[in-house]
């Protein structure tokens, strides 16, 4: 039921929570070059400060910079001040300091769980979109609506597919030019527009006759595409469960379906809207998609937890219906209030459903979500978070 106080997780999930192993390999170019700063930094942190805390101060600092941005910029083609990128920089700087620390403050105090690693994909999912949203914003790439659009939903799909990936082989995988290189390039972006402008990314390329805003989405065009190799490729080997299915012992495509789902009501009511409904709020837009996008990914990280079978229908899904219903009927309301609508209803849902799951771990863990008692500090090791020892703690964000 839609926003029922009903459990979420059954007795089976939470105890095959309890057991989960967290597995990764890989490591990316930045991160041992950054590994003696975080590992400098929590020894700083009091050992009373929970990790899950971090997570989410964090990623409130980004959504708070981010949307200081989409307030002098909800189309992406005005230009906010200096200050605000200099902010929105400073801001992810922040939360990627807090989210690569925050696993080595759980192995220090001694505090690790698997809500932590949890905890941590999810509010990594949220940021995702916001981050997104902050370069399109810095560059001015409301200029091309369908460029945007691409940017910021081929970063949130293949966040989604590095969990993907996770579900079926069971072990997150890293590549060289991961997470920690794209969130630097957007802070040096982010720095950029700052102290030239957003008019210096109207700038063309000598000889090639491009726009320097034109750069980041060639990039993430070839990321994506080795990316997208990399992952098809998994798949095609096969999961790790029963006859080569998902960790669950699933079809090792069934993820593509909730994905799929919210991509497709994404571009038909983008398509059909007699409004230009994207076009006019593309902040607006991608925000509200982002956010149901995010849903899917976080129940798509605890069915790999947990090692269940992924639900294909969510109820966050009336968000976007309520777009899809008034335009069937003939955009009977403006398609502005509906968007607002589906996005309030949207943070609703997304906030009911983590709120629901992390009473329900911490309740049958016996821990507490933002506070913790610690044990006796341990030496840090000064590993990778990529590589932790702790099977249960996650420390950085995975995929942009």
């Amino acid at each position: 039921m839609i926003f029922s106080s009903s459990d979420i997780m059954t007795p089976l999930q939470l105890k095959k929570l309890s057991e989960h192993k967290y597995n990764s390999c890989g490591n990316t170019l930045l991160d041992p070059l950054l590994q003696p700063f975080w590992n400098w930094l929590v020894t700083k942190l009091p050992l009373w400060l929970a990790p899950n805390l971090m997570t989410i101060s964090g990623l409130i600092i980004t959504i708070v910079t981010t949307l200081i941005l989409v307030y002098y910029s909800p189309d992406a083609q005005q230009e906010p001040p200096s200050w605000a990128f200099l902010l929105c920089a400073a801001g992810l700087f922040v939360y990627q300091s807090l989210d690569a620390c925050d696993g080595k403050q759980a192995r220090r105090t001694g505090s690790s769980s698997p809500l932590g690693e949890l905890f941590d994909h999810g509010c990594d999912s949220i940021s995702t979109v916001f981050v997104s949203l902050g370069i399109c914003i810095a560059v001015k790439l409301g200029a091309y609506p369908n460029w945007m659009f691409f940017q910021c939903f081929i970063a949130i799909i293949l966040f989604y597919c590095a969990h993907w990936q996770t579900y079926i082989t069971g072990s997150l995988r890293f590549g060289k030019f991961d997470v920690t290189e794209c969130q630097c390039t957007i802070i040096i972006a982010h720095v950029v527009s700052a102290v030239f402008g957003t008019n210096v990314w109207l700038a063309k390329i000598p000889f090639l006759n491009v726009e320097v805003r034109l750069v980041p989405i060639i990039l993430a065009l070839c990321v994506s595409v080795v990316l997208c190799y990399y992952h098809i490729a998994a798949l095609c080997k096969g999961g790790v469960g029963k006859n080569g299915s998902s960790v669950a012992g699933t079809s090792v495509l069934s993820p593509s379906i909730p994905i799929g789902i919210v991509i497709i009501l994404a571009i038909t009511i983008y398509q059909k809207s007699t409004e230009n409904i994207y076009e006019i709020h593309p902040c607006l837009y991608i925000l509200a998609f982002g956010i149901v996008a995010a849903k899917v990914t976080n129940k798509l990280v605890v069915a790999h937890m947990t090692k269940s079978e992924l639900d294909y229908f969510d109820s966050i899904l009336i968000g976007p219906g309520m777009l899809f219903l008034n335009q069937y009927f003939n955009t009977f309301i403006n398609e502005h209030i509906v968007l607002w609508l589906c996005l309030v209803y949207c943070i609703a849902d997304l906030l009911h459903y983590c709120t629901i799951v992390c009473n329900q771990i911490c309740s049958h863990m016996n821990i507490q979500l933002f506070r913790i008692t610690p044990r006796i500090p341990s030496r840090l090791t000064g590993l990778s978070n990529h590589q932790s020892p702790s099977p249960v703690r996650l420390g950085s964000q995975k995929v942009s």
